[in-house]
This record gives structure tokens, C-alpha cells and sequence, in this order.
């Protein structure tokens, strides 16, 4: 079995770029079936959504779409394009408005205002996978919606792979959208 080999005696791994990955969807290789998400040239399985999350994260969208109107688009649970090998599916993203809504590709990370992820059993990836994975492309704001916790935690200021200011925010706090000057959220309206 795979699992039992030591690190050394793996034989060399493929890393999977956008473009295979975008071909393998094209003929059927995977399908939504799969739930799987691009990351670092591997195929991560999503973990299953349910009810709460999927609540928060639906309430979150709305509020948003709500506040910013024609300013940005707000997108949920759909691809943004961050290298030649990772191709997340975050669970919101705010990318600046454009006409033909991403028609033509995914937004990129200069595309990106703010990503937000929705965790409970997927909190441990998200937070040393995802988070370090938007901090490397320079994306300005990631956060972290803890369900188990009650908390959102805010990442700013990408520095390499990492964010150099971390906030912690409870029900009561109020947090402004990147990019978007004057429209704030009440930590509370997300459901926390």
C-alpha cells in the first residue's frame, strides 16, 4: 500500500496544471461528481457542505451582493485562477466588477478583493493550506469563517506565503471590505 511507504520511497509525483486539469473536466475525466478542487498541482476531495455552513456562507453572499451592488462581484463557491497549478474554489470571493462577469477566464488574484472561506471540518486545511496559498499571490484580504469557534479571522498585509496582520473578530465587531471604502459587515449578520 501507498500509505506505508516512507517519504523517501514514493516515486515521483505529477503535478496536475490548470490547463490538464481544465482538459480533464472538457472529456468527462472529472465531473462535478468529483467535488475537487485544484491546489498546488494536486486534486483535493471538498469536504461535504452542511446545513450551517451552507447557510453562512449563502447568508454571507447576500450581504454582500447586497452592500457592494455594481462595485464588485461577489461569487460563491466558484473557481479563481491563482498560478499555473492552483485553481481554488473558495467559498466567496469579491473580484472587482467587470462586464462580462469572467466569462473569458477565472479571476486571478489581481482580479481578487477579498476571499472568503467558510470552515468547520475543513478549518486545519484552510487555515495552513488555503490561507498561506492566497497570501503567496498577493491576494490583499483572506478570511477565515470559523463555525466551531464562532469567530471570523481576518488576514491581511500578504507577505510571501504568509499574512502579516491577523485579526480575530467576535459577534459585536464590525469589519470593512477591502477595496470597497465605506461598506463594512457586522460579524454578527454572518450568522456567528
Amino acid at each position: 500500500m501507498i500509505a506505508a511507504l516512507a517519504p523517501t520511497e514514493m516515486p515521483p509525483q505529477m503535478r496536475i496544471s490548470c490547463e490538464l486539469y481544465h482538459e480533464m473536466i472538457e472529456k468527462g475525466v472529472l465531473t462535478e461528481n468529483h467535488r475537487v478542487e485544484l491546489i498546488d498541482g494536486y486534486l483535493i476531495t471538498k469536504m461535504s457542505i452542511g446545513p450551517s455552513h451552507s447557510a453562512v456562507v449563502t447568508r454571507i453572499e447576500r450581504l454582500i451582493d447586497r452592500r457592494v451592488g455594481d462595485l464588485a462581484l461577489v461569487r460563491g463557491q466558484n473557481p479563481i485562477t491563482i498560478h499555473e497549478y492552483s485553481e481554488p474554489e473558495p467559498d466567496v470571493v469579491v473580484a472587482k466588477f467587470r462586464d462580462d462577469f469572467y466569462a473569458s477566464a477565472h479571476p486571478g488574484p489581481s482580479d481578487v478583493l477579498l476571499v472568503i472561506e467558510v470552515a468547520d471540518t475543513s478549518l486545519a486545511f484552510d487555515r495552513k493550506a488555503k490561507v498561506p496559498l492566497y497570501a503567496a499571490s498577493g491576494i490583499p484580504e483572506t478570511w477565515l469563517v470559523d463555525l466551531t469557534n464562532g469567530e471570523l479571522q481576518v488576514f491581511r498585509k500578504p507577505e510571501g506565503a504568509n499574512y502579516s496582520e491577523t485579526l480575530v473578530l467576535k459577534a459585536g465587531d464590525v469589519v470593512p471590505l477591502p477595496g470597497l471604502e465605506g461598506i463594512t459587515l457586522a460579524v454578527s449578520d454572518m450568522g456567528l
